[in-house]
């Protein structure tokens, strides 16, 4: 019988060298064939995606409905296979992960947290199930007694108390937002190195989301756990994040520092979305920039910009070329033709977003 097989270490760090980032992308892509096999239509759900997330971070994916926001979660989480591109999990590519051992290590270190907080806990099995059957898979240092006391632990965590009764309940007897608490119990007894939120809030009531939100920050601060935060709520983006990325039709278009995208926006589509974002003091209108263009052509879409046909900006170039994230700020990128970096401080000249492309200013 073959030995078993050992867990791919982390890629070692050069001395003088900063380390690798927790979990990196290289052009990650996946595509959906659509219409039947021999119809020759892909869905572009993910084109060249770079991400970063480095130790101990929050990091929010914000984008509307069908930007490839969960793709991306599930291709980090090996639900799927990306159709081309590399993931880089400290500093190593998934790619040469060999045999079950290895798989399992790394789903431990890298566990998702589901949306629908009804639908992820089995209802047959009393909630203590699927944690302490998630402890047996992936600890297997631990016996009967000490998994129980895992359980505990986790459980009283993410602030559900007194944990022991929790854990003998079933799913019916919980509350939409003591599921997700327990979605994310399940996921740190794995003791993992990042947590995929994939909209873990989005189906809870607005009273109870601060507390999930909460929960996010206290297990990043105790527990050196860091998260991949997917949602579409800027808000709850900027309340609890260091960085933001911005998706729209498969693209990355913008990321930088949370609070430095969200109070200087570089790409016309962040723009739109916070312009978008309703001021509870102001009369609900829509804007013209908000009503104008078509959903986004993600299926066997031609070169340029996909944001060209909503854009108050687009110039010819957006219709002939894919504009490539490009630094603008310090630690700020966006993907834009028309977009303008930050006047530098000594040559005295300022310049704004739009200001070469002849066009209207981009909304405020």
């Amino acid at each position: 019988m073959s030995a078993p097989t050992q867990p791919v270490p982390a890629q070692r760090t050069p001395a003088g060298e900063e380390p690798a980032p927790l979990l990196a992308t290289r052009g990650l892509t996946k595509h959906f064939k659509v219409g039947g096999a021999f119809s020759g239509r892909n869905l572009h759900a993910v084109d060249g995606a770079d991400i970063v997330i480095n130790r101990k971070e929050i990091v929010a994916l914000v984008g509307e409905s069908g930007s490839g926001k969960s793709t991306i979660a599930r291709l980090l989480a090996r639900v799927y296979q990306p159709t081309s591109g590399e993931i880089l999990y400290q500093g190593r590519p998934l790619s040469s992960m060999r045999g079950r051992r290895q798989v399992l290590e790394y789903r431990g270190d890298v566990p998702m947290v589901f949306q629908d907080p009804f639908s992820s806990l089995n209802p047959a099995y009393r909630v203590s199930h699927g944690i302490m059957r998630g402890l047996k898979l992936h600890r297997h240092e631990l016996n009967r007694a000490q998994r129980f006391e895992e359980a505990v632990r986790v459980v009283e965590a993410v602030g559900l108390t007194p944990a022991a009764d929790i854990l003998d309940r079933y799913p019916y007897e919980l509350s939409g937002g003591q599921r997700q608490r327990i979605g994310f119990a399940q996921a740190l007894a794995y003791r993992p190195k990042l947590i995929l939120a994939d909209e873990p809030v989005s189906m809870l009531d607005v009273s109870i989301r601060i507390g999930l939100l909460n929960v996010m920050a206290k297990l990043r601060a105790d527990e050196d756990v860091s998260f991949l935060y997917i949602t579409h709520d800027i808000a709850s983006a900027r309340y609890v994040s260091d960085r933001l990325m911005v998706m729209y039709a498969g693209h990355v278009v913008e990321s930088g520092p949370t609070e430095a995208v969200l109070a200087d926006p570089k790409h016309p589509y962040t723009q739109l979305l916070l312009s978008a974002v309703p001021d509870p003091r102001a009369p609900l209108e829509v804007t013209a920039e908000a009503a104008k263009g078509e959903p986004p052509r993600v299926i066997n879409p031609s070169p340029g910009c996909r944001f060209r046909w909503r854009c108050p900006l687009a110039i010819d170039e957006c219709a002939t070329t894919t504009p490539l994230l490009r630094p603008l700020a310090p630690a700020h990128v966006a993907a834009c033709h028309v977009a303008t970096a930050d006047p530098d401080p000594t040559a005295g000249t300022d310049s704004v977003a739009g200001s070469d492309s002849g066009g209207e200013a981009a909304p405020e």
